[in-house]
């Protein structure tokens, strides 16, 4: 089994929002990002996979195993890092790692206090103390400490200071550099993803409305700026998506369409997804 995490037609229904037929895959050794708008469906897919909420219809498994019958199992091998870390206020973080001790089986006191170190997270300081950076990087410490193979992460980076989130994100590539992990980080802001991301998946009112390999997205698409005239001149079928400026238009544009002449910028992801949606709700 290579797959970290594997959904199949995964449905859950509210009375006012459904979560329809979502299939995703998330190999061993990768980062995957699920990126949509605050209610679109990213921490009910999360909920589902931890089987923290019902399935009504679908499949989930993790690292091999099915999310209904070996939950148990299932959140030993996840490490969970939620937008609001939800430790005792009055608790520090050696007190922290004494409850952890009882609450995963293979808890590893020695990693948790090497992490400690390495975030530079004061032992005896409380954590309603702590900064908002400090308590991520405590919950982060914790998902590290009781050798999960499956990191998620639901809007952690979220309002994080630029400093704090590049030493996060430096994190999730050296979790996965061991080829039996993966990681899933949900965020509405895109550019949080971009960089480290091996794949992308767009959620958008409870329907998938794309996962793929990042690479294969770049050679797909491409960003392109010039005149309306120099547009309009473009083959049939290159132009996806466009917006007029007062410095002319912004494209983006098929690789596939293009003669190699043509002179396109990297593809801009957080463009896509905005593209991806206004397709959705047409």
């Amino acid at each position: 089994m290579n797959h970290a995490l594997e959904l199949k037609n995964v449905t859950k229904r509210y009375k006012d929002f459904t979560l329809q037929g979502l299939n995703l895959t998330l190999p061993k050794g990768c980062i995957m990002g699920l990126v949509g708008e605050n209610g679109a469906g990213k921490t009910t897919t999360i909920k589902l996979i931890l089987d923290l909420i019902s399935l009504d219809e679908g499949e989930i498994s993790v690292m091999g195993l099915d999310s209904r019958r070996d939950g148990s199992a299932i959140k030993e091998l996840c490490g969970i890092v939620p937008d609001e870390i939800g430790f005792p206020q009055g608790m520090n973080a050696l007190q922290v790692g004494k409850v952890m001790k009882y609450t995963y089986k293979n808890w590893d006191e020695q990693a948790y206090k090497d992490h400690l170190v390495r975030f530079g997270l004061p032992e005896k300081k409380s954590f309603k103390e702590y900064s908002k950076g400090m308590k991520m990087k405590l919950g982060i410490a914790v998902a590290l400490s009781h050798n999960a193979k499956l990191l998620i992460l639901d809007e952690a980076t979220s309002g994080l200071d630029p400093v704090v989130r590049d030493e996060v994100v430096a994190l999730f590539g050296e979790f996965t550099r061991e080829e039996d992990r993966a990681v899933l980080i949900s965020s509405h802001i895109v550019s949080d993803l971009e960089k480290i991301c091996d794949y992308i998946a767009f959620v958008h009112d409870g329907k998938l409305l794309l996962c793929e390999e990042k690479d294969v997205l770049l050679a797909k698409y491409g960003c392109w700026q010039g005149s309306r005239a120099q547009m309009d001149a473009l083959p049939a079928g290159a132009v996806c998506h466009f917006k007029e400026t007062p410095y002319g238009v912004e494209a983006i544009l098929s690789r596939a369409a293009l003669s190699e002449d043509v002179a396109i910028a990297p593809l801009n992801m957080e463009e896509l997804f905005l593209f991806k949606i206004k397709e959705a709700k047409k």
